[in-house]
């Protein structure tokens, strides 16, 4: 089969509270959150957006798909 056709693709999930703070600028935090999941591709054809928790923010944030 080829790779490219494949129904559940791996997503990669980043913190946007993090990234609108700007990590330069704030001192304190460490880095920017992310998490890898899959998601079905005929199902959620749009970005993929979750809540999970930031360690860096220390609060449950939403965390948006990016690309690879």
């Amino acid at each position: 089969m080829a790779r490219g056709k494949d129904i559940r693709v791996r997503v990669i999930l980043e913190c946007t509270g993090c990234v609108e703070k700007g990590i330069r600028v704030n001192k304190e935090s460490r880095g920017i959150s992310r998490y890898i999941t899959q998601k079905n591709r005929h199902n959620t054809p749009g970005r993929l957006e979750l809540r999970k928790f930031c360690p860096y923010c220390y609060k449950h944030r939403i965390h948006g798909e990016i690309k690879k």
